[in-house]
């Protein structure tokens, strides 16, 4: 057995009985590739790693320091703190193998195991199964490894090596993982003190007629094999050589590419040819899965970073709406319509959850209905996104099928999804193309049109503002229409109540009501508490440049509840309302404002000029 680790675009491979190091060759980069990864602890102590138990033997230890490196193949392997890469290779193929993280590191636990084949999960012989071996068996579920190795461990010589136990943990295991449905699972009695069926089959199990650890994994059949499907490469750069040639960077997530071979851009879909290839600085005639490769194209084609260059012949498929597995890492909760980023790939979008089929809970199995995502939550949702994805189904495809999800504000990843398919609803739906448009039907009008969003708590003025202003425009002959909360409420809203989610469903309609009247040429006023930054940035995104006047009616809350003549504070007070803005609901205030008005400070008559000054 020889010691493979990874370094840059290349392998490092050392052999453990000389010490010696070997030039990593073509037809070892080609070989097929198993990820592994190593659930539970084999001792006690984390001082040592489960790979050196399971795979090292003592006089190699000896010999050579065992080799470990960080393995950027991983996807957003950026994002692991301390986590090792041991890799290997044999006749059959190359391993990389990687110790767990903790369990309470869900994360971390999801990166991991997106990346893995195999899952190999420890059961203490002498303790049985706990929670922490059931969380990664559901993780290991959830992220689609085809393949469970349960091994019952250290100690099997404490329970001398008894049959019945075996057997025993065995059954327990599949009753209790039952709804997780693995389509491969073996079960292997192992002892690490004594190396027991690790390697090779020893005897303290006569019982046991089936393989070694090793063996089975060189015999095991990877059905979602990347090296063996069409070419895929991502984008991460574009450099320009000359006035002629430009350099593709980027890394081949599947198949291998040769030079003089057909490839396609997408999702442009323009085709042309490879001219050249360079790893590192030397030029290559062909690269594998895994290469970080350098492209030179025989035509001029325009590939900017994020596209997928792909077989020409066996393309992916491409689209804006989809079906996926997402786990939700967040102590804020995921609201269906409140946009986040999503990134696949090297391409980042806007995304929507558009709707939580069902939630799915970890311990039995079963579907539950959900409005929201708490934190560790795993659901069936429908996505939307702002501009088409190259994707393929997760199973067949884990770079092209697996994304993460970011909050637009801080940038901070809250969540991790599967795709599954692709929805075809909206595939026969077009733009239709209109004779007239926004600026002549505002020509037609004398007018510029706005939208001017009035947001402050409740009782904070915000509707006597509005009013204010509209009567002041009546008066100069402007065009106006003012969405007032209160009055959606009575029709287009009237089906929805004021949670969370129903908040942000309400303020993503009247957004889209409010951008079909400002194509129609009207300045409209829009007055909602709309109190979460989130969704005011949302329909901000709906306007172009300097169409969105946000004005901020900044009154003190104790002010509010004093102006309160519906006495609606009051009932949020004893608790008669829940969900009320202000008291057990928040409200995040605008941080850059177009207007700022604090209504305790200035004469009514005067807080709409510094408005009236914008919009003229």
């Amino acid at each position: 057995m020889e010691n493979l680790g990874e370094a840059g675009g290349g392998f490092l491979i050392i052999n453990l009985q000389t010490g010696k190091m070997v030039v990593s060759t073509d037809s070892q980069r080609s070989k097929e590739t198993l990820r592994v990864i190593i659930c539970g602890r084999v001792e006690g102590s984390r001082r040592m790693s489960n790979y050196h138990f399971l795979f090292d033997s003592k006089a190699a230890l000896d010999k050579l320091p065992f080799s470990i490196e960080k393995n950027t193949d991983q996807p957003d392997s950026s994002t692991i703190s301390d986590t090792a890469y041991h890799c290997f290779l044999t006749e059959k193929r190359r391993y990389i193998v990687t110790d767990a993280p903790d369990y309470e590191c869900t994360q971390d636990l999801v990166t991991v195991a997106s990346a893995a084949h195999l899952a190999v999960i420890f059961i203490d012989a002498s303790k049985g199964i706990c929670s922490e071996t059931l969380h990664y068996s559901r993780i290991a579920a959830l992220m689609g490894i085809q393949h469970l190795v349960l091994v019952i461990i250290n100690k099997m010589g404490r329970v001398s090596y008894d049959e019945a136990t075996f057997n025993t943990m065995v059954s327990d295991f599949l009753a209790l993982t039952s709804s997780l449905e693995f389509p491969n699972l073996q079960a292997i009695p192992i002892s690490c003190k004594e190396s027991d069926n690790v390697l090779s089959i020893n005897n303290n199990a006569s019982w046991y007629k089936g393989p070694s650890l090793l063996d089975y994994l060189d015999t095991i059949n990877i059905s979602d094999n990347y090296e063996r499907s069409a070419f895929r490469m991502q984008v991460r750069s574009v450099n320009q050589l000359d006035k002629h040639t430009r350099e593709i960077g980027g890394q081949i997530i599947a198949g291998f590419i040769r030079t003089a071979e057909t490839i396609r851009i997408l999702p442009a879909g323009k085709q042309t040819y490879v001219k050249g290839m360079l790893i590192g600085l030397d030029e290559v005639d062909t690269a594998y899965t895994g290469d970080r490769v350098a492209l030179t194209l025989v035509d001029e084609v325009n590939v900017t970073r994020g596209d997928v260059l792909v077989a020409a012949d066996r393309p992916p498929e491409i689209a804006d709406q989809f079906e996926a597995n997402l786990l939700w890492m967040n102590k804020h909760s995921l609201v269906p319509g409140r946009q986040y980023l999503m990134k696949l790939a090297c391409k980042e979008v806007t995304a929507i959850v558009t709707h939580i089929k069902y939630q799915k809970d970890m311990d039995t199995g079963a579907h539950l209905a959900a409005n929201t995502l708490e934190l560790n939550e795993t659901a069936r949702v429908n996505l939307s996104t702002s501009a088409p994805l190259v994707f393929e189904r997760y199973g067949a495809n884990r770079a092209l099928g697996s994304f993460i999800v970011l909050d637009k504000l801080t940038q901070e990843t809250v969540g991790v999804g599967m795709i599954d398919f692709a929805l075809r609803r909206a595939s026969n739906i077009h733009w239709q193309a209109l004779e007239l448009n926004k600026a002549a039907r505002a020509e037609k009008k004398h007018q510029s049109p706005k939208c001017v969003w009035f947001t402050g708590l409740s009782g904070s003025g915000k509707s006597t503002i509005a009013n204010l202003l509209e009567k002041r425009l009546h008066q100069e002959n402007k065009h106006t229409y003012l969405l007032d909360g209160d009055n959606v409420r009575h029709g287009l809203n009237r089906d929805l109540g004021f949670t969370e989610a129903d908040r942000v469903e309400n303020i993503r309609r009247i957004a889209e009501v409010a951008k079909l009247m400002v194509d129609a040429g009207l300045i409209v006023l829009v007055s909602f508490i709309s109190p979460f930054r989130s969704e005011r940035r949302m329909a901000r995104e709906l306007f172009v440049e300097g169409e969105f006047i946000e004005v901020f009616v900044d009154t003190a809350l104790d002010e509010c509840e004093r102006r309160d003549v519906k006495g609606l504070y009051a009932k949020a007070r004893k608790g008669d309302l829940k969900n009320f803005t202000g008291i057990d609901s928040p409200y995040e205030s605008p941080e850059s404002p177009e207007v700022h008005i604090q209504t305790t400070d200035l004469p009514l008559e005067n807080v709409i000029d510094p408005i009236l000054k914008l919009l003229k």
